[in-house]
């Protein structure tokens, strides 16, 4: 890595100049090496910082667990977005009660809402390379590709367990670049999380799907939580005597914001980037799983809003789901459109071909089989797909990391965990399966405690009934026959009469839609639940069997990935070093540093983006009817040229979202855009329709990241909300204008 980063030193001397967004989602202990790039970007400080985990303002930064936050007062206030706490909103709103509808604000501590059960708050605090430990286990296991992903699989929970011991922390073992390396993470998990205030729809998704992932925008996608701890100050379950948590430091928001050309920089836990990927895995995403996502999420989503129609609450239950997919839906689709319109494909073909080239030319044979085997496993996987595809969105198997599947939403799920859970307990906990041990128990509770929250019979089985019919219309060849059996059908065009009668057992006789009835069978062993005449119960005794067996080809094809994978990124490193280029470790849900500037771009001939958005936008794009329904108070407030001290003087109005050339990624939103000081300055939330396609391949002349302004966030807070006390907690309170021009130092706990 150190060789790459010196390629980073010689290609960015004119950083300062270029109008381009700079590559690279960097691990905080790479950052001091690129002290010269920051310094002349604007960053006043040291980058050293930034590999501390126990400094300002990496101790700020915290995970949601698939958004970032950040830590903005010493008791505990947390900033996200308002996609983000969505669930947490979702599960207090009801038909009479609409919190999504009409926002939610909490105006003492004791008013805040209790989160949803699986809510958690990560603070990183540690990060170690445990790459040695790993890497032996790898190699003493042998040649089958079970047997090596088992090896590793004991190595990285012996490690885990032994970070585990030293407190309350949940830790993990990531892998970069594709096994080359091995991090060991410790978190501090907070798991009492409360809504202190979300706007309403209409301003946290303003423009809803149709301005998703666009420019201009104008939402104000903010949210603010708060941590709760016991009285000791430790990590503790909801209880209404625990206290604030006091974070190590927290970040002051900037509330004379930024202008176009300022450094900013995001630090978060960017999801998942597929850079460093061969070609056939590009061609796979491209040409069948997006386009596949897109055909059946939006089947879904039709689904979804068919069955719920003229029912508010059942709507209420399914909105986290109906908006996750549809930003998926969107995002593949700008995928998809980019990749025709850049010549991705031609592009990623022709940089592997000059790879394999320059490994036959360096006599790097071995490498060059590496890779030819790497190939080999994604023309495999082809095979499996559509069965893996439809099995799993009925019957979803605990496979390894990476593959797409969730556990949780439907009765057959739940019951699929309940199965599993008592099978895992009669094992010694280190040799129980990844997600089953005591540590995850927790997790398992929660989600069978809020079931009902997120379900409705009507709805569940429509989907249900949707899938089970993608799934028969497989070969057969293809299908599982523990759940052809489960299903009564058989052949390649099954009838799916018996399929009918089987769902109206299920959804009449099974008890586990009780939620007292689901809990009870979490404290049962095995035995009783083989035993069970419930529906949903023999279903998972029934295809349990099928699911360990493509579970083992799951494990099978990953230890030989762990073999070969790293082999490749090792020599991919060497031929980009070779000429100058930097290979950092793509995304992967861990802790990330990003930097740029704020900056509008030119994406079409005769097209340019300013890089900001106001308050006239806002009204400009009301209709009155959703999404541009801006709430009558705030259009009212901006007709009155409310809150002027928010004013941007250059913009002559309150500046709502901005463009920066940051390269980021999901798991970015609700991370802190910090300007050169180290001051919160906004909150992503979003990339341009142009930029999702850096996933795969990164473009710096079309990539931007969608920010909202922290003025914003201080207008709607004091105009809309009338949040006096979260304002003066916020450092807020006082106009923009009367704030120093430097930070004072950060508050500490000591």
């Amino acid at each position: 890595m150190r060789r790459s980063l010196l390629a980073v030193l010689m290609l960015l001397p004119l950083f300062p100049h270029r109008s381009d967004a700079v590559e690279g989602m960097w691990q905080p202990h790479e950052l001091p090496a690129l002290a010269n790039e920051l310094a002349a970007a604007g960053f006043d400080g040291d980058p050293a910082t930034f590999a501390r985990l126990d400094a300002h303002p990496m101790n700020a930064i915290v995970s949601l667990g698939g958004c970032s936050a950040s830590f903005v007062s010493p008791d505990g206030l947390i900033a996200t977005n308002h996609h983000c706490v969505v669930g947490t909103i979702q599960f207090h709103s009801t038909a009479g009660r609409n919190l999504l509808r009409d926002g939610f604000i909490a105006r003492t501590r004791g008013e805040e809402l209790a989160g949803d059960p699986n809510a958690r708050v990560f603070v990183t605090d540690r990060i170690v390379d445990v790459t040695g430990r790993v890497e032996v286990a790898i190699a003493e296991a042998g040649d089958g590709g079970e047997a090596i992903f088992r090896a590793a699989e004991r190595a990285i929970t012996g490690i885990v367990a032994e970070c585990e011991a030293e407190g309350p922390y949940r830790c993990e073992v990531a892998s970069f670049h594709g096994g080359a390396s091995y991090r060991l993470i410790r978190q501090l998990e907070i798991r009492d999380v409360r809504l202190v205030q979300a706007p309403p729809e209409s301003i946290g998704k303003y423009g809803g799907d149709i301005d998703n992932w666009m420019w201009p925008r104008h939402t104000g996608d903010f949210a603010f939580l708060r941590a709760y701890v016991g009285r000791d100050g430790k990590p503790a379950a909801h209880d209404r005597r625990n206290v604030p948590y006091r974070p190590a430091s927290w970040l002051r928001v900037a509330g004379n914001g930024v202008s176009e050309g300022d450094f900013v920089m995001v630090v978060g836990y960017p999801g998942r980037t597929s850079r460093w990927r061969l070609a056939d895995e590009f061609d796979e995403a491209a040409t069948w799983s997006m386009p596949t996502g897109i055909r059946e999420n939006r089947r879904l989503v039709e689904i979804i809003r068919h069955s719920t129609e003229g029912r508010p609450d059942a709507a209420l239950r399914y909105a986290s789901v109906v908006a996750g997919l549809e930003n998926t839906i969107k995002n593949f689709e700008g995928q998809l459109e980019a990749f025709a319109r850049r010549g991705t494909a031609a592009a990623k073909r022709a940089e592997e071909a000059a790879f394999l080239e320059w490994l036959a030319g360096a006599g790097r044979e071995r490498e060059r089989a590496d890779v030819e085997a790497l190939r080999q496993l994604v023309v495999e996987s082809r095979a499996r797909r559509a069965r893996d595809w439809y099995v799993g969105w009925i019957a979803p198997p605990n496979a390894p990391v990476g593959a797409r599947f969730n556990r949780e939403g439907s009765v057959l799920a739940a019951a699929l965990d309940l199965y599993r859970i008592a099978i895992n307990r009669e094992r010694p906990d280190p040799e129980r399966e990844p997600g089953y041990q005591r540590r995850d128990e927790p997790r398992i509770r929660a989600r069978l405690e809020t079931f009902e929250r997120r379900f409705d019979a009507k709805a569940d089985r429509a989907l249900l009934e949707h899938r089970i019919a993608r799934y028969a219309a497989l070969p057969s060849a293809e299908r599982l026959p523990e759940l052809d059996a489960w299903l009564g059908i058989g052949g390649d065009e099954p009838d799916l009469g018996p399929v009918r009668a089987r769902l109206d057992a299920l959804y009449r006789d099974s008890r586990l839609f009780d939620r007292a009835e689901r809990l009870a069978w979490l404290d049962r062993d095995r035995a009783a639940i083989e035993a069970s005449g419930d529906p949903a119960l023999r279903f998972a005794v029934a295809v349990l069997p099928g699911l360990e067996r493509i579970e083992r080809e799951y494990r099978e094809a990953a230890g030989r990935e762990l073999r070969l994978r790293p082999a490749h990124l090792r020599a991919l490193i060497a031929w980009r070093d070779s000429q100058g280029l930097p290979t950092y470790a793509d995304a992967n849900g861990t802790l990330r540093v990003t930097f740029g500037r704020v900056g509008g771009y030119r994406p079409r001939d005769g097209v340019e983006y300013l890089p900001f958005t106001t308050l006239a936008g806002v009204s400009a794009k009301a209709t009155g009817e959703a999404p541009f329904d801006a709430p009558a108070r705030q259009l009212e407030a901006i007709r009155a040229g409310a809150g002027a001290r928010w004013r941007d003087p250059s913009l002559g109005d309150v500046p709502v979202n901005f463009l920066a050339d940051l390269d980021i990624t999901g798991g970015n939103s609700g991370s802190a855009t910090l300007n050169a000081r180290g001051e919160l300055v906004g909150l992503i939330f979003d990339m341009t329709w142009d930029s999702v396609a850096s996933n795969w391949r990164f473009d710096p002349a079309m990539t931007r990241s969608i920010h909202v302004d922290a003025r914003y966030l201080g207008w709607v807070l004091s105009e809309i909300d009338g949040a006096d006390a979260l304002l003066k907690e916020l450092g807020l309170a006082e106009p923009a204008s009367r704030q120093p021009a430097v930070a004072p130092a950060p508050g500490t706990t000591r």
